[in-house]
């Protein structure tokens, strides 16, 4: 992707976003080839403090005694207690082995994800227990940097959205959808920008 091309229409659409790359500088944006990891990683991450979750998540990557990341079928083998014990909430294991279950049986499949629309993917990935439209939207954004993403539930996109245009209250998913068209095709990297006049984008 060229993101160079995708900044400077952003620019060129809405002087705002100029003022604000020029503030911040290109976002850094790295695909993961590795689907299933990072599925599991936005499921021990949901609701932590990135300290918390990386170290919950290193004992559950130590669980398994291999070199290479978990496969599916190695996640199913331990039991649910076990997931417990390195810090997973119970909704948690269940979701990872609902995620782990579905991934080996083929029920979620993003074989040909090169020409799957984003709502096919999002589709796909809602199927698992505790995957919903954000979940979705973050792996969009920073799994596979699909370009055009705009997560209107996010909290931290809402809070860009409020300060960039001055209001005093949170705007409605209306609001924020209409707004956004400006934006288009470039929506993922619009939203960078908005988390960054908060506090900055989450770590995915």
């Amino acid at each position: 992707m060229d993101i160079q091309k995708a900044l400077a229409e952003l620019k060129k659409s809405d002087p705002r976003m100029g003022c604000l790359i020029d503030e911040f500088g290109p976002p850094e944006f790295n695909p993961i080839s590795n689907y299933y990891e990072s599925l599991v990683r936005s499921i021990v991450y949901q609701q932590l403090s990135g300290k918390a979750a990386a170290t919950i998540y290193g004992r559950f990557k130590g669980l398994v005694n291999s070199k290479s990341y978990p496969k599916p079928k190695d996640v199913l083998v331990i039991s649910h207690e076990t997931l417990r014990s390195v810090g997973l909430s119970n909704q948690k294991a269940t979701y990872i082995q609902d995620l782990s279950g579905k991934w080996d049986r083929g029920e979620v499949n993003l074989s040909n994800v090169d020409s799957m629309s984003d709502e096919e993917i999002s589709t796909e990935l809602i199927k698992v227990k505790g995957i919903g439209q954000w979940t979705a939207d973050m792996f969009l954004m920073f799994t596979l940097v699909r370009p055009d993403v705009f997560p209107l539930g996010d909290l931290g996109i809402q809070k860009g959205f409020m300060g960039l245009n001055k209001m005093d209250r949170l705007p409605t998913p209306k609001e924020m959808e209409t707004s956004a068209e400006l934006w288009r095709p470039y929506r993922t990297f619009a939203a960078w920008y908005l988390w960054k006049i908060v506090d900055g984008p989450f770590e995915w």
